[in-house]
């Protein structure tokens, strides 16, 4: 193949291979169990398959509505105003995308102009600063700090300035596994209210919320409501993460906006997968129960580590578990996560991962979102690990 003949500056010079895409190569070359990158071992229920099918050989397999199916958006409608108890309309203020990234990097690019700021939480999903660069902003960091990852609401206050154009909040949070709370919210409306800043809402994880509590979505406080892009995803609810469909929720003005770019990053999304969905949600009960049958993985997974000396942080949802090992090493932690990869066969993520200018906090994140027997076996050898 000819190399390309002229300079090229990159727009990402300071962006290379993903983490997620390092450490599960790294545990596929040593066998290892790989708990780092962020997705399912196990699949859906085989209705959902068999409504796909049922589509396709419906004929359902020409382009949908940009905007997307419209039996899929009156089913978000109704799923949203049945939890949250506000109604977005279908036509104006639903868009179904190709998953939760496509959704962040679009809300970023219908709203962001040069040189205006957008507020990111720090540890931050790796996709946020990115689109922020590719896009003209500058991101502007807040820290959620090691051990409890809290939001500081008094240094929000401060970073907000006149270029303040967004701030991307995520809860449940990855990869903390925290879950922002009404005060939370209530603290991010007052902080915004009466500027013109557009909160986008990544709440990929909303039906993973464990211990009773409940998922303060953005969509259930009318005053952000009425300024959030609430970003959703099918994949994280329904264990099929490579189907990419995804959702936004916004009023008319910002969804305006957000199809204007829609309409050429994606244009539209699988058609068949959309009809599948939009029946599939009628049975409300397969995503309520979706926090139950995380939280079980969960007290499995940190039963299993307690024979470890890892040290456990909360986890108030998501499918993460965050473990420090402050005390049992002082390496940092993207060393320790190749080292029990190659020695311990078990793979995780450094958090340093999800900094700019990371911290030399002593932690790891795992994903416990696996079989039980996978866990099992992941614990077992993480507590022969000698420090």
């Amino acid at each position: 193949m000819p190399r390309f003949p002229g300079a090229l500056e990159s727009r990402l010079p300071n962006v290379g291979t993903t983490i997620f895409t390092v450490m599960s190569r790294l545990a596929a070359e040593t066998g290892a169990i790989n708990l780092s990158q962020g997705y399912p071992e196990f699949s859906a229920p085989p209705l959902l398959y068999d409504l796909v099918l049922k589509h396709m050989r419906a004929g359902s397999n020409q382009y949908a509505p940009m905007a997307g199916a419209i039996p899929l958006r009156e089913a978000i409608a109704r799923k949203v105003e049945a939890l949250y108890g506000t109604r977005y309309d279908p036509e104006h203020e639903i868009t179904v995308t190709a998953g939760g990234t496509q959704a962040i990097f679009t809300g970023i690019a219908a709203l962001v102009r040069p040189g205006d700021e957008v507020i990111l939480f720090e540890p931050a999903y790796d996709s946020y600063a990115p689109s922020v660069a590719l896009n003209g902003g500058v991101a502007v960091r807040a820290r959620l700090r090691f051990p409890d990852y809290r939001p500081d609401w008094a240094e929000v206050r401060r970073l907000v300035s006149p270029r303040t154009r967004l701030v991307v909040v995520n809860t449940p949070h990855n990869p903390s596994g925290t879950s922002w709370t009404e005060s939370d919210l209530r603290s991010l409306a007052a902080i915004v209210e009466g500027t013109n800043v557009v909160v986008l809402a990544d709440e990929v994880y909303e039906h993973m919320v464990f211990d009773g509590r409940r998922h303060e979505s953005c969509a259930r406080y009318p005053d952000l409501a009425a300024r959030s892009l609430v970003v959703s995803s099918f994949g994280k609810t329904y264990h099929v993460t490579g189907w990419k469909v995804g959702y936004v929720l916004a009023p008319r003005e910002l969804t305006a906006e957000l199809r204007k770019a829609h309409q050429f990053v994606v244009f539209t999304v699988n058609t068949p997968v959309q009809l599948a969905l939009a029946e599939y949600l009628a049975d409300a009960s397969l995503y309520l129960e979706l926090a139950a049958f995380y939280q079980r993985k969960r007290d499995l997974f940190r039963a299993g580590l307690a024979a470890t000396r890892l040290r456990l942080l909360p986890c108030h949802g998501t499918y993460f578990q965050l473990a420090s090992y402050e005390g049992l090493s002082g390496e940092r932690d993207a060393a320790l996560a190749e080292r029990l990869t190659r020695e311990a066969g078990v793979a995780s993520i450094p958090v340093s991962a999800f900094y700019e200018d990371p911290p030399h906090d002593p932690v790891l994140r795992f994903c416990f979102a696996k079989n039980d027997d996978t866990l099992s076996r992941a614990c077992e050898r993480l507590a022969r690990v000698r420090w």
